[in-house]
């Protein structure tokens, strides 16, 4: 049996027991650390998957909640712009009001200075001719003419409130 001497029989044999002790010992923990490695593997597959989905419900409902806010912010700013709308409105009738009444005002002064006025000259005309009777009255009238005029005034007075 030639086989048997050969050098390179007993390093294969050696070899190949080797190989049979080694996978007989260590396969169980070599299979044990795969399948632990592809455990932990899958786990961190299943955390990243459900942070995956964990960020994209996140996202989705900040985008939703940017939505709301933008549309919120629309309203706001079309309210505001309503309001503003309205006080230019109510501003501008309180200036036609105020503007109406000050012209009220002033017509109704500058009629009262008018009245004024002419009663001024009317009292101006009539002390002036007031004066200008007695002047002439006092010229033109002697004793016995002024006595039948006070006479006459008398009887008309007495005649009035009888």
């Amino acid at each position: 049996m030639a086989i048997f001497e050969s050098i390179y029989f007993w390093e294969y044999a050696a070899f190949f027991i080797f190989l049979a002790v080694a996978i007989k010992m260590g396969w169980k923990r070599v299979t044990a650390g795969l399948d632990a490695r592809a455990e932990a593997i899958r786990e961190e597959l299943d955390q990243a998957r459900r942070l995956r989905e964990e960020a994209q419900g996140i996202l989705a409902e900040y985008q939703r909640k940017r939505r709301d806010a933008e549309k919120e912010a629309d309203k706001i700013v079309e309210h505001a712009k309503e309001e503003a709308v309205a006080l230019r409105a109510e501003a501008e009738r309180k200036l036609e009001e105020s503007l109406a009444r000050r012209t009220r005002l002033a017509e109704e002064k500058i009629g009262r200075a008018e009245a004024q006025a002419i009663q001024d000259v009317r009292n101006t005309a009539i002390d002036v001719a007031v004066t200008a009777a007695q002047k002439l009255i006092a010229e033109n009238l002697d004793d016995g003419r002024a006595q039948a005029l006070i006479d006459d005034a008398i009887g008309e007075v007495q005649k009035n409130v009888h």
